[in-house]
C-alpha cells in the first residue's frame, strides 16, 4: 500500500512540474550585457513579453527574444515618464506566423524580426507590457 501511495505521489509531482513551464520554453534567448539591468531583470521582462505573446498571438511561434541594449535608455526614459513609471525596457523578438496569419493582421506564413516590446515598472516592482510592434 505504501509503495502505491508513493508511486501516486511521484506521478502527481511529475504531472504538476510538467504543467508549470515558462512562456520562454523553446525560445532562443540572446543575452545582451547591460550596465542598467541584471540578467535576472531582463529575463523577468522577457517572461512578461512572452506571456503576452502566448496569450495574444495565436497561430504564431516566438523564436527569439533579446534586450535591445543600453543604447535605448533615452527612449526608455521617455516611455517610463509617459506611463508614470520609474523604468522602461525595450526588448526585440523574432516570431513565425502560421498559415492563419495569427489574428488576421499579420502576414500568413511569414517571419517577423526585431519586433519591439516595451515594458515598464516602478522601482523594484514587476514589469508591465505597455506596447509592442514595429517602432
Amino acid at each position: 500500500m505504501r509503495k502505491q501511495i508513493a508511486a501516486l505521489l511521484i506521478a502527481a509531482l511529475v504531472l504538476a512540474l510538467t504543467g508549470c513551464g515558462s512562456a520562454l520554453d523553446g525560445v532562443e534567448i540572446v543575452e545582451v550585457d547591460s550596465d542598467i539591468y541584471s540578467q535576472k531583470e531582463i529575463r523577468e521582462a522577457m517572461e512578461v513579453a512572452a506571456d503576452y505573446f502566448k496569450k495574444d498571438f495565436g497561430g504564431c511561434t516566438l523564436t527569439e527574444i533579446r534586450y535591445a541594449g543600453d543604447e535605448t535608455a533615452k527612449a526608455c526614459e521617455e516611455w517610463a515618464q509617459s506611463r508614470n513609471a520609474d523604468e522602461a525596457i525595450l526588448l526585440l523578438s523574432s516570431f513565425e506566423v502560421g498559415p492563419s496569419g495569427g489574428d488576421g493582421s499579420l502576414a500568413p506564413n511569414s517571419t517577423y524580426t526585431d519586433w519591439q516590446w516595451v515594458l515598464v515598472r516602478d522601482a523594484g516592482g514587476k514589469w508591465r507590457h505597455i506596447d509592442h510592434g514595429y517602432g
